[in-house]
């Protein structure tokens, strides 16, 4: 009698992270190179199963795609325009949202205002919270004036249980506070472990689908700030967003950084009061210092969030030290991107900086991440270095080079319409031609 091979006899070991196999333990993943997240499979290793093919009901068979309707797949507004904007333009029914955030930014204050607002237009919600009993929930819900008959409160951490709530009220909208919660009798492991988060997110998201319902799930981080769990997670929802903001300003943002049904450029603005949070239509003055006499070290951009132009004011600080390393500090700019411009500013501008400590920072807490803000960066440092103001009307928009040069932007229309608006008159930009003339130009 024939021996079995080795490989269909010994049992596979799988990534919990990616789902990389392999025929033997590792310590780390070939594939996504996390280390600890290959475990034991009890699948064999070598084994080809045969599928059948199982017959289709008539209503879920193929069908032409001009003969699909998509009344069902439009967005729905969730009653916070901000929200609706990071969206694409509402909740589309069915889909699988995951908000993500550091702890205590706000992100199950937002998701309770959802709650009400959508509650508010007839639609029943069931919001489902893992982490803090129904009477906090209570609380801080007359505290924001999130009460409504049709927002229905429960508090869970069995996936089973979630389920059975979901039968019970049958519901427009779910919010689970959290998915790393949550576990289910189904799956091995710790509640918040790959295998648990992986069971509890395929399986609401399936409701979600099968029912038309669409499911917003809130998602831990880690301390380097990405979404706890299987980055499994992320592939099988269709909007990730991210919620963020220092908790020492009173200013939070929300981003897409994934969305299968809009952009993922919009950026929606929220100021945290004692009532909750509140919209910010139109954060164009939030951005910018209200000193009323020019100072050194400070030059004004504007940057585009999707279809919003944004202005900000960044400042700059030059210290001398005598360290041999001279320090390097940004907050709300690339770091990387920072000490590119010394590197340009001194090899073309002639601005000695290698003997200084420079800091960089944005006004409000905001993030540039665009190239355009390079302009006004780097002028920021020179007036630093030079102790020369930047006068008020003027605002800078460019890219720049590692020769130098100044680098046309997009939306170049759109960011000197927003400075006009503001009262910018003079505007510094690809015209200038290089760098070290915009410099000259915005320090006489």
């Amino acid at each position: 009698m024939p021996k079995a091979s080795s490989a269909s006899s010994a049992l596979a070991y799988r990534c919990t992270e990616c789902g990389w196999r392999a025929a033997k333990w590792v310590g780390r993943c070939s594939e996504c190179q996390q280390w600890g997240t290959v475990v034991e499979s009890a699948e064999r290793g070598g084994v080809v199963r045969a599928v059948q093919a199982l017959p289709v009901p008539a209503e879920r068979r193929a069908r032409p795609i001009a003969e699909i309707t998509t009344e069902d797949a439009r967005h729905r507004a969730s009653g916070i325009a901000e929200f609706d904007r990071v969206l694409g333009g509402g909740i589309v029914p069915g889909a699988a949202i995951l908000l993500s955030g550091e702890p205590g930014v706000g992100k199950s204050t937002l998701l309770l205002e959802v709650a009400s607002r959508y509650a508010s237009t007839g639609a029943t919600v069931l919001y489902v919270t893992a982490e803090e009993s129904v009477g906090q929930v209570r609380v801080r819900a007359e505290r924001t004036g999130a009460l409504r008959p049709r927002l229905y409160l429960a508090a869970e951490t069995d996936l089973g249980s979630i389920l059975g709530q979901i039968d019970a009220v049958e519901p427009h909208l779910v919010i689970v506070d959290s998915v790393q919660t949550v576990s289910s009798a189904d799956s091995d492991g710790i509640a918040g472990g790959p295998a648990q988060v992986r069971e509890v997110a395929s399986t609401l998201i399936r409701v979600a689908k099968e029912r038309n319902i669409p499911v917003l799930l809130v998602g831990h981080v880690t301390k380097d700030g990405s979404i706890a769990g299987p980055r499994l997670l992320e592939h099988l929802v269709d909007v990730v967003c991210t919620f963020e903001g220092d908790r020492q300003t009173a200013l939070r943002f929300v981003r897409a950084l994934k969305n299968r049904f809009g952009p993922t450029d919009e950026v929606g603005c929220f100021e945290m009061n004692g009532v909750g949070l509140a919209e910010v239509p139109d954060p164009s003055g939030l951005f910018l210092s209200r000193n009323p006499t020019p100072v050194s070290g400070t030059c004004t951009t504007v940057a585009v969030e999707g279809r919003r132009a944004l202005p900000v004011e960044v400042q700059a600080l030059v210290v001398a030290t005598s360290a041999p390393q001279p320090r390097r500090v940004t907050n709300g700019v690339d770091s990387s991107r920072v000490a590119m411009l010394l590197a340009v500013l001194e090899r073309r501008g002639g601005i000695k900086l290698s003997a200084m400590d420079v800091y960089v920072s944005t006004v409000g807490g905001v993030r540039l991440t665009e190239p355009a803000a390079d302009l006004a960066i780097a002028i920021a440092v020179a007036s630093a270095a030079a102790d020369v103001a930047v006068a008020h009307d003027v605002v800078a928009v460019g890219e720049i080079s590692l020769a130098g040069e100044i680098r046309p932007v997009s939306s170049a229309k759109q960011r000197q319409s927003e400075a006009e608006r503001l009262g910018f008159s003079t505007m510094l930009d690809d015209s200038m031609k290089t760098a070290q003339a915009a410099v000259r130009h915005a320090l006489r």
